[in-house]
């Protein structure tokens, strides 16, 4: 039985709340959670804007990458662009140049050409006028000794004979050059000019020798005068004929002759060059090729002694594909063959001693590390010295208060609430 005062002096007393545990501990508890959730929003809070600030740092920067690389690629295209164009005008201008240099030699041929065109006839008709100018003056020279000599007043008709002698080689000498410019035989005149030449150079110098008013210096000199003028008026067509018909002089096939004996000697030094050539990738493949054989011999001889049964079945697949040595892939094939490893020169002891090593080395690196340095024993307290084993902890354990870890996700809460309820009958049972 208890009892209550409502009023003490004649004052209404108000009833003082009680100490309410499980109330307390729920505001406790709920102050808790506020603050942890708080943390965890200010955490969250925190995180996503250093998420924000790094995304957009590195958008930042992804940009400013990509503006870089835009600038450079913008002047690289414009140095591309800007060499392109100093390598078209200076083709440009090598080609200008050439087409000047060109010109200019076409200029000079041309210029050359012309002055030795002019060169030429002007040589041409100094020749001719020197020719017919001979002529004419053989003839004269000629012409009075023979009418002196055919003179006689009883037959005043052999006067003509002079005209004829010295007309005949003078028609001739005509028809020769008719037949030049006609590219027609000039043979023929060229005989009959010789034989009239002889004629009325005989006549001269017979009567020279007969007749003392004439005399024997003048006979000779006739002679001459008949032959010369013809002679070298011929020799004129003659040159004149071989120009036009492109015979060869004697000094243009003299060059031709010295420049097909240069040709011929490079022609046979180029020769003796490439058969020098040949002998000698002649004598290094014949080299190789029996470095190679060798070498050949080297390798199926320490195969034959080092590994028998491998040799012995390679050979034979050697022997039935009908090859002539046994060839790297066949060494393969047969090794395979024989011990079962695609690697030649691995056995299987090899490999099974490499497993059982890597093994032990897995092991080895993988195994707990004990002793002063292991995690374990730098947790635990003061050692046997006194010093304190614990790292970074001030040797002292820190106070945990509610908030030091992430909150359980919901899921986690679920599978807690799950687990809770599915233990409380078990343990009731037992």
């Amino acid at each position: 039985m208890t009892a209550q005062l409502d009023h003490v002096n004649g004052r209404t007393v108000t009833p003082e709340p009680r100490f309410d545990p499980i109330a307390l501990a729920k505001a406790e508890a709920i102050r808790t959670q506020a603050e942890a959730e708080a943390k965890a929003l200010s955490i969250k809070a925190e995180g996503e804007a250093k998420a924000a600030q790094l995304i957009g740092e590195q958008e930042a920067e992804k940009l400013r990458l990509q503006n870089a690389r835009a600038s450079m690629k913008a002047e690289a295209e414009r140095a591309q662009h800007e060499e392109r164009m100093a390598k078209l005008e200076a083709s440009k201008a090598e080609a200008q140049a050439a087409t000047e240099r060109a010109q200019r030699a076409a200029a000079e041929e041309a210029e050359r050409a012309d002055a030795q065109e002019k060169e030429e006839r002007r040589a041409e008709a100094v020749w001719k006028w020197a020719a017919r100018g001979i002529y004419a003056a053989g003839m004269a020279l000629a012409a009075p000794i023979q009418f002196l000599a055919f003179w006689d007043p009883e037959r005043v008709f052999m006067v003509s004979a002079p005209i004829l002698l010295e007309g005949l080689a003078l028609s001739l000498a005509a028809g020769a050059a008719w037949a030049v410019a006609h590219r027609r035989d000039v043979k023929p005149f060229r005989v009959g000019i010789v034989i009239a030449a002889l004629i009325a150079a005989t006549v001269n110098v017979w009567h020279g020798v007969t007749d003392p008013s004439i005399g024997m210096n003048a006979g000779i000199i006739g002679g001459i005068a008949s032959l010369s003028g013809p002679c070298v008026l011929m020799a004129y067509e003659h040159s004149l004929a071989q120009k036009r018909d492109g015979i060869p002089s004697w000094r243009e096939r003299r060059d031709e002759e010295r420049r097909a004996k240069v040709q011929q000697a490079e022609a046979d030094r180029a020769a003796a060059e490439k058969e020098a050539a040949e002998k000698v990738k002649a004598d290094e493949k014949r080299a190789a090729e029996d470095a190679a054989e060798a070498e050949q011999k080297r390798k199926d001889t320490d195969r034959q002694n080092a590994h028998q049964k491998v040799w012995e079945v390679a050979e034979a697949m050697r022997s039935a594909r009908g090859l002539p040595f046994v060839t790297e892939a066949i060494w393969s094939e047969a090794w395979y063959r024989v011990t079962g490893s695609k690697v030649v020169g691995i056995t299987p002891e090899i490999e099974s001693g490499s497993k059982a090593a890597a093994a032990r080395m897995k092991s080895a690196s993988e195994m707990p590390i004990l002793g002063p340095f292991a995690q374990v024993e730098s947790q635990k307290g003061p050692h046997a010295d006194g010093a304190d084993g614990r790292r970074f902890n001030g040797g002292t354990p820190p106070r945990r208060v509610a908030g030091d870890t992430q909150p359980l996700s919901p899921l986690a809460r679920k599978q807690a609430v799950l687990e809770q309820t599915t233990r409380k009958p078990s343990e009731e049972q037992s």
